[in-house]
This record gives structure tokens, sequence and C-alpha cells, in this order.
């Protein structure tokens, strides 16, 4: 059933009244000790509605600005599914797709069983070939217009049990960072937690990469994957929101440190992009090849949309959350904590504790089964949201602009 949109008031508002917070001068809020559960965010998947994406890509004069921008074509993609004798997915299998000319790209699949193709992107000949974990060869006619070819494997034998997770943070800390990063520590105990409650079996690491830009104290500094959650958060506790200066910052040098960290080729790869900026604009095309490195890794990249994330931020690491079958988050104000976020591009999504959420996306990685929040944990919805899919209005598509 569609959740349709409901007023802030109707399911509770995260944000506590004026009189509530304490004032260390009149009308103005002291900001609450960083601890869990109080920033607050939305998510969007872009795979999910490719019709709004093509919209989003349409409207936006970015990609005549920034030639080197990505342009996705979510419309038109070719899925490849594996599922072992059981009829579960079966993650980490190898799917290779050859083209007519002999070239080929070789993905494994994700803990849903599945590879996505991008024909636009990926270059594919109109015909192509496809074949799981070294089998026999499948013929499949890319869409040439809006469309999903999708094709079926089914493997003898059981799927391999998903035991690990490789969890990457790559966060901005210039100083328009701060309220993110002291919050961050918390949110990351609370993640982890969850994650081990649910899963009590899994094998968690976690890897930091922290950048800022050329001409501060650092431009990236990384911490190797560590199975110490303790230490991992004392790393982040150490890092100090500072430099910048501009707008856009040193993200696609830290992709690269990030790229290049120690993934286990069995586990689930996960990476949290928090950012609120791009990169310079001759940078793009090398945190686009990054982000092409990690896809080819199985890493599927989460962005995070903090503070006053601007228009070409947004369609940067909305990009990279699609072309890694995941899924772009955002900041909302509904908590009343720090700097006031920019308003995403987004017309359609559920508010939800921060915390929360990113514990359903990353569990949703892990189990491959996509997971969505339970009315009590739902703050305010906004557009008519369905399972992750937005529901369009008839007339979707023949509005002028």
């Amino acid at each position: 059933m569609a959740v349709t949109t409901v007023t802030t008031e109707s399911l509770g508002d995260a944000r506590a009244a004026p009189s509530d917070l304490p004032t260390s001068a009149p009308g103005r809020r002291v900001q609450p000790r960083p601890q869990s559960g109080l920033l607050t965010a939305g998510e969007h998947d872009d795979l999910l509605n490719p019709e709004l994406y093509a919209d989003y890509v349409r409207r936006s004069d970015l990609a005549q600005d920034v030639r080197a921008l990505p342009v996705l074509d979510t419309a038109r993609l070719i899925t490849v599914e594996v599922k072992d004798a059981r009829g579960r997915p079966a993650p980490f299998v190898p799917v290779e797709l050859r083209c007519a000319d002999g070239n080929s790209l070789t993905f494994t699949t994700q803990a849903d069983g599945t590879v996505v193709f991008f024909p636009g992107m990926d270059r594919l000949s109109d015909t192509v070939r496809v074949r799981a974990a070294g089998g026999d060869w499948r013929v499949l006619d890319v869409p040439r217009t809006d469309g999903t070819g999708r094709v079926g494997f089914t493997l003898a034998g059981q799927a391999r049990p998903v035991t690990r997770l490789d969890l990457a943070l790559v966060v901005d800390v210039t100083g328009s960072m701060s309220d993110e990063l002291n919050f961050l520590q918390a949110e990351l105990d609370s993640i982890v937690a969850s994650l081990n409650r649910r899963h009590p079996d899994l094998d968690i690491r976690v890897g930091l990469t922290f950048y800022r830009d050329k001409g501060d104290e650092f431009v990236t500094r990384t911490f190797p994957f560590t199975g110490d959650i303790a230490r991992a958060r004392g790393d982040i506790g150490q890092q100090v929101a500072s430099g910048g200066g501009d707008y856009e910052e040193a993200m696609q040098d830290a992709l690269v440190r990030a790229a290049k960290l120690d993934w286990r080729p069995d586990a689930i790869k996960t990476l949290l992009l928090v950012a609120d900026a791009p990169p310079h604009a001759e940078d793009v095309p090398r945190a686009w090849l990054a982000a092409e490195n990690l896809r080819a890794n199985r890493v599927q990249v989460v962005p995070v949309g903090a503070s006053g994330v601007g228009d070409l931020a947004e369609y940067v690491m909305r990009a990279m959350a699609a072309a890694t079958q995941s899924r772009y988050a955002f900041l909302t104000d509904d908590s009343g904590i720090g700097n006031p976020h920019a308003p995403s591009a987004i017309d359609c999504y559920l508010v939800t504790r921060l915390d929360k959420l990113l514990t359903r996306i990353i569990d949703s990685q892990v189990s491959g089964r996509r997971i969505e929040p339970g009315k009590a944990d739902v703050i305010r919805a906004v557009g008519q949201y369905d399972a992750g899919k937005c529901v369009l209005p008839k007339d979707f598509g023949t509005q002028v602009d």
C-alpha cells in the first residue's frame, strides 16, 4: 500500500518544541551533546524510480556546465539474477557479459543475487551474451528504449552464506561538516550494534578515509579496516572539521584511497560517503573513475548528503549510488540540529532517524532484501511512497516545465 503525504504533526516531529530546548541567549538554542538517534534523514533509490531519475537528469542543466558528469539511463537496464538450487539468491557469483565485438565485462553478484548492467554507460552492443559462474551462454537483446532486459540463472548446490561485512566511511572533514562529524561517532556505535543484533555471526570491519582539499593541513587521511569498532570510533573522535575555504573538496582523492583499501573478496562491501560538496569540476572525471573501480569491486556506495549539499554534489552522489546498485541518503532539518540542510531534488521519501536509516540500507545489502521502516519509525512522509517507489501522477511525463 502506498504511503501518502502526511503532516509532521500526525506522526510526531523529532524536533523538540522551542520551549523544551535549553537556551544560552534569548531565541538561541544550545545544540545537544552528540548522541545516536538525533539526526534525521531521507533516502531514495533511483533504480526503483527510473522515470523520476530521467526527469531529474533532463531538468538539470549541470551536464551542460560540467561535461564530465556521468549520465546514467536507469530506465534501460540489463539485470542478471542468480539463484541456487533452492531458489535463494546467490551472492559472490561472477557474471560475464560479452558484446558482439568480443569485449566483455565481469561483475560478481550482490547479496540479492543480482548484477545490473547499464547499456549506455557500459557501451553494450544491441545483442549480448551472458553467463554465470562460467556456465552456458545466454543470448539477450539489449533494450533500445526504456525497458529492462532480464535473465536468470540457477546454479547447482547452495548459495554461499554472507558472513562478512566491510564498511568504509569516507567523510568530508572541512569546516562546514563539524556537526555531522560530531554525531558520526555515536551513529557508528548504534549502526554496528544494530547489525550485530540482527546478524550475530556477521564479521564486521570498519575502515576510514577523511578528506579536505588541496592546500589544507591534509588532503586525505586513511585508517585501514579493523574489527575493533572502539578503535574506529576513537579514530573518528580524533578528527577535527577545519579548512576547505572554497565550496568544492577533494572527494576524488578520498574515493581513490578508499578503493585501495583491503576489501575482502567474500564480504559485503559498503562505502558510506558523507559529504556536502562535490569535487572541483576538473576533478569530476577522476571521482567517477574511482566510482567505476568501486563498482567493479562490488562496493556499494551509499552517499549521505549533509549540511548545505548543492546541486552538483547531489548529482554526482546519486549517480554513484545508482551505478553501484545502492541508494542516496540525505539529512533533513527535522532534528533541528546544526546548520540548515539544503532541500533535496527528491519529491518522494520517508524521514526517519539517520542511524536507523543507514542500518536498514546496510542490512538490506547484507540480507539481499529491501527493508522498510516500521510505521513508528517514520517521522513524516513526502509524496506518495510505496516500498521504495514513488507513486506518480497519471499525467507525469506530459507536464511542461
